[in-house]
This record gives C-alpha cells, sequence and structure tokens, in this order.
C-alpha cells in the first residue's frame, strides 16, 4: 500500500475525471440518456442520484445473458459504483464504500479498474487508522461468532472416516506419483509432455499463505469487510444451486458453522479472488511450472470452502497446477480416452461436465488415478493436464 493512500482524505478517481464526458457519450449513444442525466448530477454531489444510476446500469447488466451485455453499460456500473463509494467515503462508512468498490470491479468493465483498486487502497487505509483509534467501526463482522482461530486443526488422516465418507472402492485404484521439490525440466519432461498428472511436494513451504490462511483472525483482518461471490449448493449441477454476494467475514462464518454434512455448503469457487484482494496475492507465489513450454498463466482463482463441498467430474480448457493450501481433499482423474464412457452433457454450457455425479459409478475403480493428501501439512502441488477428466471433493475446511 503506497504512502500517498495511507494519507488521503479523499478518494482520487483521474480515469474517471479524464474519461467521464466521453464514457457518458458513449452510454447516451446505447439509449442511457436517464443514466447520463443521474451520472452527471452524481458528479455534481447528489447521493440519490448516483444509487439510482447504479440501480439503472444494475438493470442493464440483467437484461440479458452475461455475454450479450454492452461494454459501454459494465463501465457505467464502475462509474455509478465510484460514486456511491465517494458519497460514504466522505461520511466515514467505509464499509459501505467498500462493498460499493468490490461490486464495481466484480461487475463493472476494465475502464475504471484502477480507480477502483486506488480507491480501496485509500478506503482500506481509513478503516484501519479507525480500528487503530478503536473507531465503532473496529468490530469485525461476526468477530464474535468465530471461535476457533484456525480453520483446520493439523491432525493426520483418518483412513477409515476417509472411507466411510467417499464411494466404495475409492481407495483402491493406482494412486499418482509424488515428487518432491520437482525442476522445471523434471517437470517439463516427465509430466507436461506427457500428459502425465503428478503430485510435487516440497513447493510451497516459502509460501506466507500456508500458515496465514489457516488464521481466521488474519483473514478477517485482511479481507473480512470485501464483498465476495459465492456459490450456494453442493454443486453447480444441482438444481438448488445459486450465487449469492456476501462479505468475507460472512463467507467464513458460514463456513465455520458448516460441522453438519447435511447443511447446504457456501464455496468461493472459480474466482480471481488475488485480482480483487492485494493483501492475499501477497500470500502465495505463482509456480514456474505455470509457464512450462512458453506458455502464459490464463488465470489465477481460488477455490475456498467447508468440508462437503464436490467439483463435479469435468474436464478443463487449459492446463492445470491445483496447489492446496489449507485443509484435505480428494481428487479422482480418469484419461480422455474414457471420456464417452463417463456420459458428458449435450447442452453447450454444461459438455465439459459428467451426468453421473460420481465417475466411479460408470467405470470400475481401476481406471482411474486417485490423489489423497492433506495440505499444508505435506505441503504439495498437483498438475492435471487438460485432457484428464476431474473430480474434487473436500474432507474438511479448505
Amino acid at each position: 500500500m503506497s504512502s500517498a493512500s495511507i494519507n488521503a482524505t479523499t478518494i482520487s478517481t483521474p480515469t474517471l475525471d479524464t474519461e467521464s464526458s466521453v464514457l457518458l457519450q458513449s452510454i447516451t449513444s446505447h439509449g442511457g440518456y436517464a443514466y447520463a442525466r443521474m451520472a452527471t448530477l452524481a458528479a455534481a454531489g447528489d447521493l440519490r442520484a448516483a444509487e439510482a444510476a447504479r440501480e439503472m446500469a444494475w438493470e442493464q447488466l440483467h437484461s440479458g445473458p452475461w455475454h450479450s451485455v454492452l461494454p459501454v453499460w459494465r463501465d457505467a456500473y464502475s462509474m455509478a459504483c465510484l460514486h456511491v463509494a465517494k458519497f460514504h467515503f466522505s461520511n466515514g462508512e467505509f464499509r459501505d464504500a467498500l462493498r460499493a468498490l468490490d461490486m464495481g470491479i466484480i461487475m463493472g468493465g476494465p475502464l475504471l479498474r484502477k480507480d477502483l483498486d486506488s480507491a480501496i487502497e485509500v478506503v482500506s487505509a481509513a478503516k484501519a487508522r479507525q480500528y487503530d483509534n478503536g473507531g465503532a467501526d473496529a468490530d469485525n463482522e461476526g468477530g464474535e461468532k468465530a471461535g476457533s482461530r484456525l480453520l483446520v486443526c493439523p491432525e493426520e488422516l483418518d483412513k477409515s472416516e476417509v472411507l466411510r465418507i467417499l464411494p466404495i472402492g475409492s481407495l483402491s485404484s493406482k494412486i499418482v506419483g509424488k515428487r518432491s521439490a520437482l525442476s522445471l525440466e523434471g517437470f517439463l519432461r516427465d509430466a507436461f509432455l506427457s500428459g502425465s498428472p503428478v503430485i510435487i511436494t516440497d513447493c510451497m513451504a516459502h509460501w506466507p499463505a500456508r500458515t496465514r490462511w489457516n488464521d481466521v483472525d488474519y483473514l478477517r483482518r485482511v479481507a473480512g469487510d470485501r464483498t465476495v461471490p459465492v456459490e450456494v449448493g453442493k454443486n453447480y449441477l444441482c438444481s438448488e444451486w445459486k450465487q449469492e454476494l456476501i462479505t468475507f467475514s460472512q463467507f467464513l462464518e458460514r463456513v465455520q458453522s458448516n460441522g453438519c454434512r447435511c447443511k447446504v455448503p457456501t464455496y468461493l469457487a472459480q474466482h480471481q479472488l488475488f485480482d480483487q484482494i492485494n493483501e492475499l496475492r501477497k500470500d502465495i507465489s505463482v509456480p514456474d511450472y505455470c509457464y512450462a513450454g512458453g506458455g502464459e498463466l490464463r488465470s489465477l482463482n481460488a477455490w475456498f470452502g467447508p468440508a462437503g463441498t464436490v467439483t463435479p467430474l469435468h474436464h478443463d480448457p487449459h492446463h492445470n497446477i491445483l496447489a492446496q493450501v489449507v485443509g484435505k481433499k480428494y481428487v479422482r482423474l480418469y484419461s480422455a480416452s474414457y471420456y464417452e464412457e463417463l456420459y458428458p452433457y449435450s447442452e453447450t454450457m454444461l459438455n465439459n461436465s459428467s451426468q453421473s455425479a460420481f465417475g466411479g459409478a460408470i467405470l470400475e475403480v481401476q481406471r482411474c488415478l486417485n490423489i489423497v493428501v492433506i495440505s499444508p501439512w505435506s505441503n504439495w502441488t498437483s498438475y492435471q493436464n487438460h485432457n484428464w477428466k476431474i473430480y474434487i471433493q473436500a474432507e474438511e475446511n479448505n
């Protein structure tokens, strides 16, 4: 965080100040006359107009499938969020300001992203000062309900418990091989070029995340008031599955209260959390394996949730490096040669997923590969070629 943002008393929006006129003209050319009027009033100091402009842009974002939304309306939403955040910040309402800015990042366009990021630094610094001074906003949301300070208590793997939870025969198939501190040359030769999955141990020992992310107090302190998108339901193939926007503190509270497996889990899945919350990004390092073969890093996502969450059997369009930081997961892989026998959905949106609740219900166990690991205690990363089909089940908070 820069010293300028630590001492700032107002939210500076240089990109918005420069691009506002052009953006409003573009919005007007797409029928957004009412929005342009409200945004102009908002810039002049009208809070109600700012909220009205944000609502108008929100309606446009939900006027059809996401891919059909005009990009200008995403930028319009970011603009309105910045106006709303400015008002909340000037009134000392830092949590409300952060929520408005996060919504601009999650739902908005790229034009004003730098303004949103810098504004979050300013608001976070002001909130930290208020916390240090014992202000009313210093109480951590849901802090009194936090319970244990550790998200997951380190303990040995109870194989009998794992066997009780997983389908019969889950641990009787071939186990993916482990390599300790595998060199990049070895990774290219033995895994990447051959398309073979591998577990790489002892390559994350230097990550601050290994200890920090198991500390509930730390997670609340650096991200508690940030708004994140979560999935509610066992997995995305279930009819009751839905998405919500909640604060990270609310999410942590749900994770910790998920002791009963009959509860519907809340899962922070496949979200670019590290682009949104820079403090968490500083806790990890991108493994060199991600650049094997001269490729580029396509995405950097986070999966964070309680025991019992499931990622259905599916395949991804890109190669994967899965770095398990906290907790236990069961992973099952199938070679691409069994694709048709796994009954993929025919619908375009789901054609990368299997109709089977679990791959083992279709194919005998001997045809798959298993990964059963503990982390951070065993400190592992796994590589999976994009042609392999993968199923993941969380055995505890992770």
